[in-house]
């Protein structure tokens, strides 16, 4: 998509081309979301730098103008991937309420299938959106991930913050993620094959007495993940330690 942002997109226009019917075909036969799940396909497929009107319309085997009369140009269809995108999230609004183990569960269930979501779609982590695509399924999205937060003992403001703590965290461990297998691809070496060829030269360049903590504990790190770093264990544990808080949170209102 060449850096564009989805805030590049003309808000208006963009919002009612979200909430337009996306099935209603134009007289070249196509629709919205054939022209955006083609798209999406591309994206899966090669990443998103690769996604262009030109290349999305060699996909669908139509002519590049007949995109544009559906969709304006490249910002529009960011938004629209985006939303779309976040339809796969979740079958009903209550899906994350409905688990079990209360509002703990639902946020451990709402953790995972963002990260699920990345893990298919990874460049949607590579998309610049400083401010939110406001479309139906990224509405729904907000909806269902705040209910279970509602009526535990936080405000408003805090059930923003603590969704927004879970989604960053969830964010941030899925682009690690994505970064490390995009380096294993580009080098052809697993993380666990670098760090074979990279241990004999590292022992010899830094002194474990100047460094005994690091050493030790980058050993340790380094033989339980079998790898620089672990994403899942980074994740799983993160959101345990973010669970805790809203928990101690939660305690303390209840204790005055």
């Amino acid at each position: 998509m060449g850096g564009k942002k989805a805030s590049d997109a003309d808000p208006a226009r963009s919002l009612v081309l979200l909430w337009s019917s996306h099935s209603k075909p134009g007289r070249s036969g196509l629709t919205v979301r054939s022209i955006v799940l083609a798209a999406i396909e591309l994206a899966d497929a090669e990443g998103v730098e690769a996604v262009s009107m030109r290349q999305v319309a060699d996909r669908l085997e139509v002519g590049t103008m007949s995109l544009y009369t559906h969709v304006p140009g490249k910002a529009e269809l960011t938004d629209l991937m985006i939303d779309t995108a976040f339809g796969e999230l979740y079958p009903d609004v209550d899906a994350p309420s409905g688990q079990p183990g209360g509002w703990r569960g639902a946020l451990e269930f709402i953790a995972t299938r963002n990260w699920d979501l990345y893990q298919r779609h990874p460049w949607m982590l590579h998309l610049v959106s400083g401010r939110p695509v406001l479309g139906p399924n990224a509405s729904l999205k907000y909806e269902a991930e705040l209910r279970p937060l509602d009526g535990i003992g936080l405000s408003d403001v805090e059930m923003d913050s603590v969704l927004a703590l879970i989604l960053t965290h969830v964010e941030g461990t899925a682009r690690l993620q994505a970064t490390m297998a995009r380096t294993q691809r580009d080098t052809g070496m697993t993380d666990a094959e670098w760090w074979v060829s990279t241990a004999p030269l590292l022992d010899k360049v830094m002194d474990g007495s100047r460094f005994p903590v690091a050493s030790r504990v980058g050993q340790s790190a380094g033989e339980a993940h079998q790898a620089v770093s672990d994403p899942a264990h980074a994740l799983d544990f993160g959101l345990a330690r973010i669970l805790d808080g809203v928990t101690a949170l939660i305690a303390g209102r209840e204790r005055t």
